[in-house]
């Protein structure tokens, strides 16, 4: 069976080559790209996996990550970056990236959020090919899962929405009047334990899930210091 083959965008030469000596102690394939047009000519459809550098020589790493998914490639995207504020951080999920991790990272990190991102990637295609065409629909208020699509819609329009932000969204539902832990939430869509996850990450998905899911979005409470609830009240299921 071939190795998971990784793109590697880093303009940063030292970085670069030690990033790919520890991805190749792990035995995957990695070809690298220091600037936007290396790596538009290396994406190619073998590629499994993206990790991108944010500032590059010729643009940065938003404007490759746009242009991967305005050619309908849904390849894995984590983002390489300096800076972990916020702002940068909704600017990267917007784009449809699927993680980021602000440098100087750890090599065990590093290793963990890969492996977690392509096993989620095989676990999804996988599951995706075994849905049962009967498999319920989730609604509450105007909004509605599509468990065999994995899209969100709201009064039937469809909602532009991530990977994450459908699985964190199907959680809360399912435990619906259930209290869970920001650990719990991370654990469970990440696959990682709590301090893999920069503690910004959930806080920014549950402000951007808030924001697309309209009126509806009272149903998702915060439960200070603990983590959230959802109070799915008069939903059904169909």
């Amino acid at each position: 069976m071939a190795n998971e083959k990784i793109l590697l965008v880093e303009d940063d030469f030292a970085l670069a080559m030690g990033t790919e000596y520890t991805l190749k102690t792990e035995n995957y394939e990695v070809v690298k790209a220091s600037n936007l047009a290396e790596a538009k000519a290396l994406l190619q459809p073998d590629i499994d996996l993206v990790l991108l550098d944010v500032m590059l020589p010729d643009g940065n790493g938003y404007d490759f990550c746009r242009y991967i998914r305005e050619h309908d490639n849904y390849v894995p995207v984590i983002f390489l970056t300096a800076v972990s504020d916020e702002v940068n951080l909704v600017q990267g999920l917007e784009l449809g990236a699927d993680d980021y991790i602000a440098k100087p990272y750890r090599v065990k990190e590093l290793l963990t959020r890969i492996a977690v991102i392509l096993r989620r990637q095989k676990y999804n295609s996988d599951t995706k090919e075994k849905k049962e065409e009967t498999e319920a629909d989730i609604i509450f208020g105007h909004t509605r899962l599509d468990n065999r699509l994995y899209k969100i819609y709201q009064k039937e329009r469809n909602v532009d929405c991530t990977p994450s932000e459908f699985r964190l969204l199907k959680e809360l539902v399912t435990h619906a009047d259930q209290v869970l832990t920001r650990k719990q939430l991370i654990e469970r869509l990440w696959d990682v334990d709590e301090a893999f996850v920069d503690d910004n990450t959930l806080s920014v998905y549950i402000k951007r899930l808030r924001d697309k899911l309209e009126e509806d979005a009272v149903y998702i409470q915060t439960v200070r210091g603990i983590g959230y609830t959802f109070s799915l009240g008069n939903s059904t299921n169909k």
